[in-house]
């Protein structure tokens, strides 16, 4: 009996929903390696270069990515338990909250409402269409909230979804080095100001930090995008007031 070589394990993989949590746990883990390799730089995000090794292979391989998901989706399953578990480190963190609530409150208004209206204000000014102002309000909550509100509001769902992502990775890889340049050194204070701007991608992010930036971050992803639902319809619906009164 001949042992199955490389390309008959391709053919059974991809014949199975075993194809995409393969490829995903294989990707990550590689990696993850690359990123403890380069000593944990921000440019060696591992999400972002999994993301890359998994865009590749499905282009070289003619995966279409329906396929890829089949399996994939087990691990998107795994977010919700994830997001759940959030919780542990943030109750840790509890009495360090209990001081900043109010700063807390304040900095998610603002960022929240900067993100937004900066965004379809940029938008405009170059030419932008409204579907692609409204698919950039939200880009900064987290994917499901965001892909919600973008629909509401006029804009497109599936570009907001990407946007999300983008910016999410742009927050993972700039935002520490940033962070450094301006001098912040409290980690509640950068993980707010990570979860704000950068969602899940930025939190996880956070927590190879350190954990008290994590635990904020966590908790600014959360309710930044409570916030965005409430606060995004209502700058959109000011910022087209004043369009029309400057046109």
């Amino acid at each position: 009996m001949t042992e199955p070589d490389l390309t008959d394990i391709w053919v059974y993989l991809s014949a199975t929903p075993l194809l995409g949590l393969t490829v995903t746990l294989i990707a990550y883990g590689l990696a993850y390696r690359l990123y403890l390799f380069t000593d944990s730089s921000p440019l060696a995000n591992p999400v972002v270069t999994s993301v890359v090794m998994l865009i590749g292979l499905l282009l070289v391989t003619d995966t279409a990515y329906e396929d890829y998901f089949e399996g994939g989706q087990f691990v998107h399953f795994l977010l919700g338990p994830a997001t759940v578990a959030l919780a542990i480190p943030l109750y840790q963190q509890f009495s360090r909250l209990r001081q900043l609530w109010l700063p807390v409150t304040i900095a998610l208004i603002c960022g929240v409402f900067i993100a937004a209206s900066s965004s379809i204000g940029l938008a405009w000014l170059l030419g932008g269409s409204f579907e692609i102002q409204m698919s950039l309000a939200p880009k900064s909550a987290t994917a499901p909230v965001a892909m919600g509100i973008s629909e509401n509001i006029g804009g497109l769902p599936s570009l907001t979804a990407v946007l999300v992502v983008v910016t999410g990775i742009v927050g993972a890889v700039l935002g520490t080095r940033l962070f450094s340049i301006m001098g912040i050194r409290d980690d509640s204070v950068k993980g707010i100001a990570m979860g704000v701007a950068a969602h899940g991608i930025g939190t996880a992010r956070a927590f190879q930090v350190s954990p008290q930036m994590g635990a904020f971050s966590g908790l600014a992803m959360a309710l930044s995008a409570f916030a965005t639902a409430i606060i995004v319809p209502w700058v959109v619906d000011g910022l087209e007031m004043l369009i029309k009164t400057v046109q």
